[in-house]
């Protein structure tokens, strides 16, 4: 019955996450979150930085999961030096709904998808702002699947976070913390 129960406890959901929220306490960690659920791919032709209405947003399980994951992250006694968010509305309504910090816009974070951007500057810009802050500093960068991606070597879903720290080649991934919408 014992090893039954230890199973369990490994294969749950939450289990996971209550393990890897330890790793955000550590001094030094980046994390890499891509924005909450926003149904679809991209953005409309008609995009807009400055118009909402113009692009792919939260729908309300999106903003349900950012504030479930704001929550279980303020329960963990998890506190961030710095949180810093693509200006797409999808990255910015996450970053507010996750109750983190007052979130600041960082055009490096803005998604390079479908040949918009330019990857390689996008990511060399924000390892250059990471480079400036103090080595112990936790950072919450909430971007999109393709600036995960880049600066991380891996893929990621919809509000996952990507833990990750700062080495002399630029981001290790030392773990993966997803709260289901």
């Amino acid at each position: 019955m014992r090893l039954i129960s230890l199973i369990l406890i490994l294969i749950l959901p939450g289990a996971v996450a209550a393990q890897d929220w330890s790793l955000l306490k550590e001094p030094g960690t980046v994390a890499l979150m891509r924005h909450a659920l926003a149904p679809g791919v991209g953005d409309p032709a008609n995009f807009d930085l400055e118009d909402c209405s113009t692009q792919r947003v939260l729908d309300e399980r999106g903003r349900e999961q950012a504030r479930q994951i704001g929550t279980a992250m303020r329960e963990a006694g998890i506190q961030f030096d710095a949180v810093w968010t693509s200006q797409w509305c999808r990255c910015v309504d996450t970053a507010e709904l996750l109750d983190m910090g007052t979130p600041e816009e960082f055009p490096a974070l803005n998604s390079h998808f479908a040949g918009q951007g330019d990857p390689e500057g996008q990511a060399a810009e924000v390892m250059a702002r990471i480079a400036k802050t103090p080595e112990d500093a936790r950072l919450l960068l909430v971007t999109h699947q393709v600036n995960v991606s880049e600066l991380s070597g891996t893929g990621t879903t919809s509000g996952e976070i990507i833990v990750t720290r700062r080495t002399d080649d630029g981001l290790e991934v030392v773990g993966r913390i997803a709260v289901s919408p």
